[in-house]
Parts: C-alpha cells; sequence; structure tokens
C-alpha cells in the first residue's frame, strides 16, 4: 500500500515538475525586475509568463503549469491568513472598521452595476470590483479561484491583474501629492493611501513617502481591507452557486477548503502564539505562490486573446478606481 502510493506521487511529481520549474523560472526572473525597476512584480510575472505562452502548449511543462495556475494559487491565498490579526482591525477603532466595510460593499456593488450596464457578466464587475476594493492582483487571484469554470474566466483575470497593477503604480506616484494638494493630515493620509491604493506594496511606498504616521496607518488600513476578502469570496461562491443551480451548472462548494485554511491561520496568528520569523516565512511563501501562479496564468494565455478584450473593461476598471478614491475622500470629509 506505502509502495503503491509512494510510486503513485513519485511519477505524478516528475510529470508536474517541467511546468513548476518553469513557473518558478519565470517567477525570479519576475522578482528581480520588480527589485530592480520598481515596478509591480505581478505584472512583470505576468508579461514574461505571456511571452513563454508555447510552454502551455502540449508538452512536458502542460500539467506542471496547470497545477500551479490552480493548486498554488490556492495555497498562496489561504496562507494571506497570516498576514492579519483581530488586534491590528481593533488598534484604530471602530471607525475606520465600518469604513472598510462601507467602501468595499459600495464599490463591489456599483462595479457589478457598471459591469452590466457595459454588456459584461456582473461576475466580471464582481472580479473588477473585488479587486480595486480589496487587495488588487491577490483578490483577483482569489476570487478567481473561487469562482466557477468558464471560457472567458482566465481572460478575465488575467486583465484583471494587468488593470489593478498598471493603476496600483499610478495611484502610489499620484496620491501622495493629492494628499499633499489637499491638506490631509498624517492620519488621514494613510487612511486615504490605504483605503484606496490597489497592492500592499504600493500602500506601503505611498504611506512611508509622506511620513511614518501615515505608512503605518495606511498598512494597519490596507489590512483591514484584505481581511474583507473571506466574506467577499464567501458572497462571490454564495452567487455562483446560486447562478450555477439557476442555469443547471456544477456549483462550486460553499466554502473552499483554501478559504477555511486562511480562517484558520488569521485566527492562529491572532492569539500571538506564532514567532515573527514564522509570520514572515508565511508571507514570503504566500508572496512567492501568487507569483507563481500568476506566471503560469500568463503562460497559459495568448497575447490576442487578451487584446480582444477592447476598451470598455479598461474604463470599467478606470471608474473603479477614480470612484473609489472619491467615496474615500467623500468619507474622510464629512466623517
Amino acid at each position: 500500500m506505502i509502495a503503491a502510493t509512494w510510486s503513485a506521487v513519485h511519477t505524478r511529481s516528475q510529470v508536474l515538475l517541467p511546468g513548476l520549474i518553469a513557473s518558478a523560472i519565470v517567477a525570479a526572473a519576475a522578482s528581480f525586475l520588480s527589485e530592480h525597476y520598481g515596478a509591480p512584480v505581478m505584472l512583470f510575472a505576468l508579461l514574461l509568463g505571456m511571452a513563454m505562452n508555447f510552454l502551455a502548449a502540449e508538452g512536458p511543462c502542460k500539467a506542471g503549469i496547470e497545477f500551479t495556475a490552480r493548486s498554488v494559487l490556492r495555497v498562496g491565498v489561504a496562507l494571506l491568513g497570516m498576514r492579519i490579526t483581530f488586534d491590528q482591525v481593533a488598534s484604530l477603532g471602530w471607525g475606520p472598521v465600518v469604513m472598510v466595510i462601507a467602501i468595499v460593499t459600495i464599490t463591489i456593488c456599483v462595479s457589478m452595476l457598471l459591469a452590466k450596464a457595459f454588456g459584461f457578466q456582473t461576475l466580471f464587475g464582481l472580479l473588477t470590483g473585488g479587486a480595486t476594493a480589496i487587495c488588487g492582483a491577490s483578490a483577483a487571484m482569489a476570487l478567481s479561484a473561487a469562482l466557477p469554470a468558464h471560457p472567458a474566466k482566465e481572460r478575465a483575470t488575467l486583465f484583471t491583474v494587468v488593470g489593478v497593477s498598471a493603476l496600483s503604480t499610478v495611484a502610489m506616484i499620484g496620491y501622495p501629492m493629492v494628499a499633499q494638494w489637499l491638506g490631509l493630515s498624517d492620519v488621514d493620509a494613510g487612511v486615504f493611501f490605504g483605503g484606496t491604493i490597489h497592492d500592499v506594496a504600493q500602500v506601503v511606498g505611498a504611506g512611508y513617502s509622506i511620513s511614518p504616521t501615515a505608512g503605518d496607518t495606511a498598512t494597519i488600513v490596507k489590512l483591514m481591507r484584505i481581511a474583507m476578502l473571506l466574506p467577499v469570496i464567501v458572497c462571490a461562491v454564495m452567487i455562483a452557486r446560486a447562478r450555477g443551480a439557476k442555469e443547471g451548472g456544477e456549483r462550486p462548494p460553499l466554502l473552499p477548503l483554501f478559504v477555511v485554511m486562511f480562517v484558520v491561520l488569521a485566527a492562529v496568528n491572532s492569539t500571538g502564539w506564532i514567532p515573527e520569523s514564522t509570520q514572515q516565512l508565511g508571507n514570503d511563501l504566500s508572496r512567492w505562490c501568487l507569483v507563481f501562479a500568476i506566471s503560469a496564468l500568463g503562460m497559459k494565455t495568448q497575447l490576442r486573446e487578451l487584446a480582444k478584450v477592447g476598451f470598455k473593461p479598461i474604463l470599467l476598471m478606470l471608474i473603479e478606481t477614480v470612484f473609489l478614491a472619491a467615496l474615500v475622500l467623500a468619507i474622510l470629509y464629512f466623517w
């Protein structure tokens, strides 16, 4: 029995290894370019992966690339729970918590309505709105993993990752100037950055470019937005299940395993029992898994397929980003 199991595992690993190595090489190259040129690592991973898309065709790398884009992605999302503790949320009081819940909910609802108005499926609005409102590329990947299979899902996910990565970089550069122009205090500037910029790295960059206080506040508010990933994924799965039942299609599980692991890790992390070095290791593993996954997803996509999305999705994501920024500024003004 043990020998048969070991043989099966060995055979499976040999099948997956070429694709895993290819994804790892692309991810390492993307990380090197990101560190040296300051652009989002997810964007580099996606573009480099697309340049290597011939590897995902029939050949020795195909199985490993498929595995990385699906299973390694879920591991990376689950490990995001290591970033969050309940004390971080409680440290800012109930005001920012209510604000984060409001901006995430309103932004996603508006995005779904806009997507329908633009002629897209509402689930595409949920994908782009969730990425905009929560944590950029990581949220896009997590929501994509939770939604049922669809011929256009991978293309929509790739486009969303490209869009939020580019817009997040623009926001990191432009939002500090907006905060200074509006005369925001360091705390308010931190809330603005943490509540609007898509990716964590860009939030940190924008916040600490103002002051340590703004950087600390921005980071905590951003972590609160990441904590909204769980309820949004559950809502997305419930919508997909209802639609699957209505259309006679396959319904995804109500609570995917990677979501359960996200909750468990966040709860354990909140106890204070996990050493800081272990937390950092979990964060690094999560980052690498997500970079691996987006590299594999890029290799599965051809550029001409991504080019077919047209101008309307770009306009949709731009409107979502501007709406989120205006909403947070309005809350800060009238709070």
